[in-house]
C-alpha cells in the first residue's frame, strides 16, 4: 500500500521538533518523503491534508484493553470496595470470548482516537494478539504473573506458559511480547526474580504496576521492609527494560534510582485522578534526572477511556495545578510522553514516534478545520489543549490505513459494539442502561 499525504502541516518531533507544511509519501509500510516541496507521485491513498495537522502516531504505555467491558461498571466506589465487589468477581469468569470482544471495543476506541500503538498487560494475552494484528495495531503484551494464579492459568502454569507466549510473538512485525509481574504486593521476590530472569534471556520489556497507592507502600514495606523501587531493584527487575505504571508515591531518592536504572515510567493521570490515589507522579523531577516518561490511560474501568488526547491535557493540567505553576508540563513536553518518549519506553523510537525519512508509518492526521480549533496560533498547543479525539481525520499504522474520516478498514463498529455489549451483560449478570 502507498499513501500520498498532501499540503499537510507536518509535527514531526524529531531532534529539532520541526515543523513542515509539506507533503508525505509512504511506500510499504515505510515514510519515503517528508518535503516542503511537492511530492508527485501516484499512490493507493491520496489525502488532501489542507487544514490537516499530521502527528506520529499516539503511544499508550499503560492499558488493560479487556477492562473496556466494565467502563463505569462500580463508578465513584472507594477503591478496595471496587475491586474487591466489581472488578475481581468479574474477572474470576473471563474466558477467551470476553476477552476478544473487549480487546476488540479498545482497539476499535483506539483507532477512532489516533493511537497507534499500545502496551497491555493483563490476561489471554494470546488473544489480544491475535485481536490487535487482525486490527492492524501496534502491540506490546504483557503475560502478566500474580502468586495467586490468573483467570487464564494456576500459578504452578504460568513460567512454562509465558516461554510459549514469547515464541510465538516474538519474531511478529506488530505484536510483540513482554513479561509483566504485577506488582510488589502480589508478586513474591522469587516470582520477580524469575521473571526477571526471563526477561534478560528473552531479551523482554517488563511492565509492572509500581507505587500506584500509598497504601501499597506501606503494605510492602510492613512485608519486606522496602518500599516497592527498592524492591524492584533487589529482585533485579529495576533496569533498562523495564516500563514502571503509576508511581504516584515515589521520593525523590527513588526518581534518581529509576534514571540511574534506565527504568521507564508510565504516568496515568486520569485513572489517578479517578480513583483519588492521592499521590502525584514527580513529573519535573523525573524530567530533570532524565527519566523516560510516557503516558498511558489504564483500563477502560478506571478511566473510564482510552483517550490519549484526554490523557495529553489531563497531565499537562494535574501538574501545572499541583505545583502552582503553569510553565510546568508544558505542551511541548507533553506531545513528547504521548510519541517519542513511548516510543523510547517501549525500545523502538528509532523505528516510530517521529515523522523522518526511513521511519515505519504510525502516523496520525487531525482535522484542524473545527470551532475548538480555531483560531491556531501554536499546533503543539492546540494538540495537547484544545484537540478532542473526534477530531482525528486518519489514523495510519504500518502504512496502513485503518480509518479515514470515520471509516473503518479492519473492524466492523457495529458488529463489535453488539458483541461487546452482550458479553459485558454476561459477565456482570447486570443489564444495560436502555439507550
Amino acid at each position: 500500500m502507498s499513501v500520498l499525504i498532501k499540503n499537510a502541516l507536518i509535527l514531526t518531533q524529531d531532534k529539532n521538533r520541526r515543523k513542515i507544511k509539506g507533503d508525505i509519501y509512504i511506500d510499504g509500510n515505510l515514510i519515503r518523503e517528508v518535503s516542503e516541496n511537492p511530492i508527485d507521485v501516484e499512490a493507493d491513498f491520496k489525502i488532501d491534508g489542507r487544514k490537516k495537522v499530521v502527528i506520529p502516531g499516539l503511544i499508550n504505555t499503560h492499558t488493560h484493553i479487556p477492562m473496556t467491558l466494565l467502563r463505569g461498571y462500580g463508578d465513584d466506589m472507594i477503591l478496595e470496595d471496587w475491586l474487591q465487589t466489581r472488578i475481581w468477581p468479574v474477572e474470576a469468569k473471563l474466558d477467551r470470548n470476553a476477552i476478544s470482544a473487549g480487546t476488540d471495543l479498545g482497539l476499535l476506541e483506539m483507532i477512532l482516537t489516533g493511537t497507534t500503538c499500545f502496551a497491555d498487560m493483563y490476561f489471554f494475552e494470546d488473544v489480544i494478539g491475535e485481536r490487535a494484528k487482525k486490527a492492524g495495531i501496534r502491540a506490546f503484551l504483557g503475560f502478566s504473573f500474580l502468586d495467586f494464579g490468573t483467570p487464564e492459568y494456576k500459578f504452578d502454569e504460568l513460567f512454562s506458559r509465558c516461554e510459549s507466549f514469547v515464541k510465538r510473538w516474538r519474531k511478529d512485525d506488530l505484536v510483540t511480547p513482554t513479561i509483566a509481574p504485577h506488582s510488589t504486593y502480589t508478586c513474591s521476590p522469587e516470582t520477580l526474580e524469575k521473571c526477571a530472569e526471563i526477561s534478560e534471556e528473552y531479551n523482554l520489556l517488563i511492565q509492572t504496576h509500581c507505587s500506584e497507592t500509598q497504601h501499597e507502600v506501606h503494605d510492602v514495606w510492613r512485608k519486606y521492609k522496602a518500599r516497592p523501587v527498592e524492591q524492584f531493584k533487589r529482585t533485579g527487575i529495576l533496569n533498562n527494560r523495564a516500563i514502571l505504571a503509576h508511581c504516584g508515591w515515589i521520593t525523590k531518592g527513588e526518581v534518581r534510582e529509576i534514571a540511574r536504572a534506565g527504568a521507564s515510567v508510565s504516568h496515568n493521570p486520569v485513572s489517578n485522578m479517578k480513583l483519588a490515589t492521592g499521590g502525584f507522579m514527580p513529573l519535573p523531577e523525573l524530567l530533570k534526572e532524565g527519566a523516560t516518561v510516557s503516558l498511558g490511560t489504564d483500563g477502560a474501568a478506571s478511566n473510564n477511556t482510552l483517550d490519549m488526547f484526554e490523557s495529553m491535557k489531563f497531565a499537562a493540567l494535574l501538574h501545572k495545578h499541583h505545583r502552582w505553576d503553569p510553565c510546568v508540563a508544558n505542551a511541548q513536553e507533553i506531545l513528547d510522553m504521548a510519541t517519542i518518549e513511548g516510543a523510547k519506553a517501549l525500545h523502538i523510537d528509532n523505528k516510530v514516534g517521529s515523522i523522518e525519512e526511513g521511519k515505519i508509518a504510525d502516523l496520525v492526521i487531525i482535522d484542524f478545520d473545527k470551532p475548538n480549533l480555531t483560531p491556531c496560533f501554536d499546533p503543539v498547543s492546540h494538540v495537547v489543549y484544545a484537540c478532542r479525539s473526534r477530531d482525528v481525520y486518519a489514523t495510519i499504522v504500518d502504512g496502513k490505513v485503518l480509518m479515514i474520516d470515520g471509516k473503518l478498514f479492519t473492524l466492523d463498529k457495529d458488529r463489535v459494539i453488539e458483541r461487546a455489549n452482550k458479553e459485558a451483560e454476561r459477565l456482570t449478570g447486570e443489564p444495560l442502561c436502555s439507550i
